[in-house]
């Protein structure tokens, strides 16, 4: 059983509501539930959440809402391998064992569905635990600088400073928009961002987080000049 996890709680601070609040003509939930359907590799699309507003607006879009997320699992510490862990055992305790399981975030309107499916086939083909996307950072990170308390800079790798840009390893950050793992994975608690995970590259117009006001005006841009390019 191929099992989509979209963690939608209610209580966002920074951006209140941000779950269901329109984006760019839609729900911002609604762009992750429809990748979800497009892709056709799931034989559930369930969202977890603990708001009943999410709910009714996760079910007119397709997804379904077995279970109430309880409150333990929806304050603003709460990770996401506990809300998968807990979605997989409430599916075991109704007699069904999800085998691959996908935490698609609420807030990922740049997902697409070939990209959920080059992850689930990183999943299967490297034998790992979890495969997620990346995108390579814009500048090299070992010349990454700091503000100090004194409102002067500092170098964070000072050795770096006559090092050419082109002679750094390249780096790469988490896309924030899927995570693809086994049941066993999540269950164990096994940590992301280790050599148990393969990566799933895209592009970095393709990558955006949406944590404040500033973030959401920016990928709605984004998301509308992609929209343009591609004709829609």
């Amino acid at each position: 059983m191929k099992l989509a996890v979209i963690p939608a709680r209610g209580g966002s601070k920074r951006i209140p509501r941000k779950n269901i609040k329109s984006f760019c003509g839609k729900p911002m939930i609604a762009w992750s539930i429809e990748v979800a359907l497009e892709s056709d590799c799931f034989d559930q699309i369930i969202v977890s959440t603990d708001d009943a507003e999410i709910a009714e607006v996760a079910r007119e879009y397709g997804a379904t809402v077995p279970f109430i997320r309880p409150a333990e699992l929806s304050d603003d510490h709460t990770g996401t391998i506990p809300v998968v862990r807990h979605a997989i055992e409430w599916f075991k305790s109704q007699g069904q064992s999800p085998e691959q399981v996908c935490c698609l975030y609420a807030t990922a309107p740049f997902v697409r569905a070939e990209d959920i499916l080059r992850g689930l086939e990183a999943l299967t083909d490297f034998d790992c635990d979890y495969a997620f996307p990346v995108t390579s950072y814009a500048s090299p990170i070992q010349r990454a600088i700091r503000i100090t308390s004194a409102g002067r800079v500092e170098m964070f790798m000072s050795e770096h400073f006559n090092t050419r840009s082109q002679d750094l390893e390249e780096a790469y950050h988490d896309a924030g928009q899927f995570y693809w793992g086994y049941a066993s994975a999540w269950l164990e608690g096994k940590v992301i961002f280790a050599t148990g995970s393969a990566p799933v590259l895209l592009p970095r117009h393709r990558v955006q987080d949406i944590d404040t006001a500033e973030d959401w005006k920016r990928a709605e841009w984004m998301f509308k000049a992609m929209q343009a390019q591609e004709g829609r």
